[in-house]
């Protein structure tokens, strides 16, 4: 009965004659009909050719996959190697979209998730990380362990997605203790959670407060005396600090400065910014915070004993607020997909890959610096769409439109990682760099703080004006 339900189930195509490829047809036929029928598999390797994997024929290279699709009558591809990534990847996934089969991948059978616990064996739905995948980002473990081991570490912003990600990653690493302190309690508490279920032998402390307030910050460093802080808390969303100019800087420039002084005052050993490629040659407050956050920083660095420097990056996908989760709703919504300008292109990384390069230059860090990470190549936001509506199995602008609504207050179309005059140094890690340090005065500097504080403490209507005079790279879009 199983024998003839599975020849009767869709032809499905295999990519990859390897181990995972042995393995997805042993997949497809122990399941039940719904996986497909395996009927022909492709492998660029043209040793592999004729041979029989668990008695699927090898019919010929990746190239070949929409003449086989024709000739078998294909429905769906599984693509099983696991060591495809970046453009190689890219190149496949397009491939098989064109085809217009079901596509699917298989999880690496070796693969284990953020817990370490083996990932269920099986087909999972292409996603946006794939066809933004690149080469594997490489780490040296034993440096991050080492700073990191038996520490006692302070994650501000700590329930947000880059946050909570941070706590994820610093927690394999066995700190002494990991300190959350975050704004808002329900993402603390869902990181709170998580942590006490996946790492039931970390010493947690979850801490609710606002970095914005000194004696809370000055209370909290007491009672626990960090020797690392990672201060990820920051208002981030572009057009919402457009319209809320004050709350950016009260929150990103003095919850930074109110952190940074305690951070010295109590003999913090390392400091790290999360930065962001906004703070380059910023057109909107929100950039232009984070560029005062990095002067902050590197004017704590020479006033201090404590190791202060920054790390910037660009967007980080599936993060709280970024298009890829909205382009899923609207998707899901029948459409349209809104896209702000045909020529819009970010920079992209995933989550995980950001936070495990901020670790790495953690561990470089010997105060001042500002680091950049390379992003790789930057991505078209209308691509990016168009794939995301492929692999929903519509037809961008047939089944789907897109349409175009124009930039938003104070969004560019291109992303900087780096200003001009910026001279780049290199690290050990090809995909971490060391910007020039910042040329600023820095009596001058603290004594427009104290005037930029006043303003924003009142809610000035002129606090861009106030932003410019600190920043000279700012340039505010006229409206």
């Amino acid at each position: 009965d199983q024998d003839r339900g599975r020849r009767n189930a869709a032809p499905l195509l295999i990519v990859g004659a390897g181990n995972a490829g042995a393995w997805a047809v042993n997949l497809c036929k122990s399941k039940n009909a719904s996986f497909g029928n395996p009927v022909a598999i492709v492998d660029d390797d043209l040793t592999k050719k004729n041979l029989r994997v668990q008695g699927v024929p090898v019919r010929g290279t990746i190239s070949d996959i929409p003449e086989l699709v024709r000739k078998y009558h294909i429905m769906e591809i599984v693509i099983a190697i696991t060591t495809l990534k970046g453009d190689r990847l890219r190149e496949v996934i397009n491939l098989c979209n064109s085809t217009h089969c079901r596509v699917r991948m298989l999880n690496d059978p070796q693969a284990v998730d953020e817990s370490g616990k083996p990932v269920v064996a099986g087909l999972r739905e292409l996603n946006t990380a794939d066809f933004l995948s690149r080469d594997e980002i490489q780490l040296n473990n034993a440096q991050i362990a080492e700073y990191l081991h038996d520490k006692i570490v302070l994650v501000t912003g700590g329930g947000g997605s880059i946050g909570s990600e941070l706590c994820r990653q610093i927690a394999r690493h066995k700190p002494r203790r990991l300190v959350i302190f975050d704004i808002y309690e329900n993402n603390a508490y869902d990181i709170q959670m998580e942590l006490r279920r996946e790492h039931p032998e970390l010493t947690l402390d979850v801490c609710i407060g606002s970095v914005r307030d000194r004696r809370r910050v000055n209370d909290l460093l007491d009672t626990y005396q960090p020797d690392l802080i990672f201060h990820a808390a920051a208002h981030k969303h572009v057009p919402l600090m457009e319209d809320s100019p004050n709350e950016a800087i009260k929150n990103n420039v003095f919850g930074t400065y109110n952190m940074a002084q305690s951070a010295a005052a109590h003999g913090v050993k390392r400091f790290v910014l999360i930065s962001t490629d906004k703070a380059v040659n910023p057109t909107n407050i929100m950039g232009a915070s984070k560029r005062l956050c990095e002067m902050v920083v590197q004017m704590m660095d020479r006033r201090s004993d404590t190791e202060f420097v920054a790390v910037r990056f660009g967007n980080v996908l599936g993060s709280n607020g970024s298009v890829v989760p909205l382009f899923e709703r609207q998707i899901a919504c029948g459409g349209p997909v809104t896209v702000t300008h045909p020529e819009i292109t970010r920079f992209f990384m995933t989550i995980p890959e950001a936070v495990s390069l901020v670790l790495q230059a953690g561990y470089y860090a010997r105060g001042g610096e500002i680091f950049v990470l390379d992003m790789g190549q930057p991505v078209k936001i209308d691509d990016m769409a168009r794939q995301l509506i492929r692999l929903s199995g519509f037809e961008p602008d047939v089944d789907i439109p897109i349409i175009y609504t124009g930039l938003r207050p104070g969004e560019k179309l291109y992303e900087e990682l780096l200003m001009d005059e910026e001279g780049l140094q290199d690290t050990a890690n090809r995909l971490i760099h060391v910007g020039r340090p910042i040329d600023m005065d820095d009596e001058a500097f603290c004594r427009q703080l104290e005037v930029l504080e006043r303003a924003c403490r009142h809610n000035s209507p002129d606090i861009r004006r106030c932003v410019a005079d600190m920043v000279p790279t700012y340039h505010p879009k006229k409206d």
